[in-house]
């Protein structure tokens, strides 16, 4: 069944003046030749139809309600007029899965917008990235013949990338079964993100909710996110990011990282997390960097939130590694001025409560816990809830 949008999302298309190629501003993908039966490649109607919206002052390029998509790999290059909307109302999908995929295409990412300024992508529609194909394909490193591990490298597409684009809103979406990310940006500033909803099962690869990357000014408000991986995941260069009532989980929990891979230098700041659920997942807030890497991440706060059965809920790890034989390194990347205010909830027994591993050569500084409650949800209550962490490179 198509999605139901709220009757404020959907736009109709009026009919086109007899005398002109104005559509009023809104460009029905339909005019331009797409089908929607879910089966035809409507790619190049697409195409056609972001040309001649994206050069209209305020267009509308409108993916009809009750309708089915199906494009392949495409990137939707700007610059557009001011005010141009990317208004899903139906919904769009790739093609079914990597043999479904054409050997000229790009496998590595489905819908990109490159150097795209002030465009909002809305709408009660549904981005349906069909990964279920892709979940299979080696995406992180796994167990090969005679105890090896095998590092293949991940090969299954994002959906949707933003690259080198400002000014942006994304709301009132559903996106499910991407085959890898559903959202990334990169290199872009002011972001708006609110009331979308993300969604695949907690044991896909590699399918976290949003990635950030290079990116500033960041807003992400009143969403759900339930995956097999971070609902959230901020990288290196990331500054002025501010989460708030978000609904996370399953999946593996709102990460700053992994940051310092291959020695590299990052840096992240000034990001909040506050007002929000984090449920049934692997982890709650964490804060994640690789030995040898250089760089800081400062001015983080966790505020107001709530944990429901996590099986880590509030982690800093400076040891970061996808593997066993990760070598040691007395460079790393500097932690200051992280706070825990009002963690409260319950937590998975496997696991402690909080876990602290800092780095012996660059230790963690000035991290503030207030006001954390965090109860097992099966079990005694924890007396001590440090026992067994790494606390002593710490400095509070």
């Amino acid at each position: 069944m198509p999605p139901s949008p709220p009757p404020e999302a959907s736009i109709s298309a009026p009919s086109p003046d007899e005398n002109s190629n104005n559509y009023n501003g809104i460009y029905d993908v339909r005019m331009f030749g797409a089908v929607g039966d879910g089966v035809t490649d409507d790619t190049e109607a697409f195409k056609t139809a972001w040309d001649s919206a994206c050069q209209t002052d305020a267009g509308v390029l409108l993916v009809p309600y009750s309708y089915t998509f199906m494009i392949q790999s495409t990137i939707f290059t700007g610059p557009c007029e001011s005010g141009f909307v990317f208004q899903v109302d139906g919904t769009i999908m790739p093609p079914d899965g990597p043999d479904s995929w054409p050997k000229n295409y790009s496998r590595r990412q489905w819908l990109v917008f490159y150097r795209v300024d002030e465009m909002s992508l809305q709408g009660g529609g549904l981005i349906d990235g069909r990964g279920e194909q892709w979940w299979n394909l080696p995406c992180k490193p796994h167990k090969g013949a005679n105890g090896t591990t095998l590092r293949e490298p991940c090969d299954s597409p994002i959906a949707i990338r933003f690259f080198m684009s400002n000014n942006l809103t994304v709301q009132g979406l559903k996106i499910r079964n991407s085959p890898q990310f559903h959202f990334r940006f990169d290199n872009c500033r002011n972001v708006h993100i609110e009331s979308i909803h993300i969604t695949a099962p907690a044991l896909s690869p590699n399918t976290d909710g949003i990635h950030i990357e290079n990116t500033n000014n960041v807003e992400i408000y009143n969403s759900v996110i339930s995956n097999g991986d971070d609902c959230v995941s901020i990288g290196s260069g990331c500054y002025d990011v501010d989460i708030r009532n978000l609904t996370c989980g399953p999946g593996h929990g709102i990460s700053i990282g992994s940051l310092g891979n291959h020695n590299s230098r990052a840096c992240a700041s000034n990001i909040t997390v506050r007002d929000s659920v984090i449920k049934n997942s692997d982890n709650g807030v964490r804060i994640k960097t690789w030995q040898g890497g250089s760089g800081a991440v400062s001015g983080v706060t966790f505020e107001n939130i709530h944990m429901d059965n996590v099986r880590n809920p509030i982690i800093i790890d400076q040891f970061y590694c996808l593997s066993k034989d990760c070598a040691n390194h007395t460079s790393a990347v500097y932690l200051s001025d992280i706070q825990y205010v009002g963690i409260k909830g319950t937590y998975d027994i496997r696991s402690p409560p909080m876990h602290f591993a800092c780095s012996d050569s660059v230790p963690c500084t000035n991290i503030t816990i207030s006001d954390v409650e965090l109860l097992p949800a099966k079990g005694d209550v924890v007396l001590d809830p440090f026992v067994g962490m790494l606390m002593e490179n710490c400095r509070h």
